[in-house]
């Protein structure tokens, strides 16, 4: 019995190796590599938001004019805005670079009565709002934190009325400043993010020439200083992966 036994024991060692080379080797299918998030790539998206600001000094500085150097007051604007942006990031670990143009279309109007005259009102209207930037930010995975800074413009009206000749002015001018902001970003998708961020404009203080609306009237000048701040939030598609 023991000779038997033995016997077996020998004969299914000599197999195990015959059985495992006709099954060939065993492969081990590797641990799946997680995907790792980059906001290195372009986007384009759009905007919306709330725009609020102010039209202030109005000094004259028509040269022999009534009050010449003197402030004729100034008022807030305030109203929707909505637009477009588009750019690109890179990144580095875990900062984040890019530059970045926009362009929003606005209608923030305000008006003020005359500090120096009577039955006189000042009135301006921001249309657009247009920047190029740079921006620098944070990210910890799908969340981007940034600020930015760079050039800005703005299209604006403004005018002048009395009670008795009703608009006696007008003027359009673009203006250049410069901007500064602050968002975060959140990506949905590699191809779907959204944001929300508040921008400050400083366009300082510029000679405004008014152009008479009303025969007999001289041209006249001046000094106002604008400046806007915007909340805003928006979508952007993303590309360039």
């Amino acid at each position: 019995m023991w000779t038997y036994l033995l016997r077996t024991i020998a004969l299914t060692a000599l197999a195990t190796p015959a059985i495992a080379a006709d099954l060939g080797p065993i492969r081990v299918a590797p641990a799946p590599v997680a995907s790792v998030w980059t906001w290195t790539g372009c986007y384009a998206g759009g905007q919306a938001g709330h725009l609020s600001g102010s039209s202030e000094k109005w000094i004259v500085r028509t040269p022999g004019g009534d009050f010449f150097g003197q402030s004729l007051g100034g008022h807030d604007v305030e109203s929707w805005a909505g637009g477009v942006q588009a750019g690109c990031d890179y990144q580095f670990a875990g900062l984040v670079l890019g530059v970045q143009g926009d362009y929003g279309w606005a209608s923030a109007s305000g008006t003020h009565a005359s500090a120096r005259e009577i039955g006189v009102a000042y009135h301006s209207e921001v249309e657009a709002l247009a920047s190029v930037t740079g921006r620098i930010g944070y990210a910890w995975g799908s969340v981007l934190g940034y600020v930015k800074g760079g050039a800005a413009w703005e299209r604006v009206n403004y005018s002048a009325a009395t009670t008795v000749l009703g608009t006696a002015y007008t003027a359009n001018d673009t203006r250049s400043g410069w901007t500064i902001g602050v968002g975060g970003e959140y990506a949905f998708t590699r191809f779907l993010s959204a944001f929300v961020e508040y921008g400050y404009y400083d366009f300082g203080t510029s000679d405004i020439h008014l152009t008479p609306a009303i025969a007999g009237l001289r041209p006249a000048a001046v000094a106002i200083d604008d400046t806007a701040g915007v909340v805003r939030a928006g979508i952007n598609l993303r590309f360039g992966y």
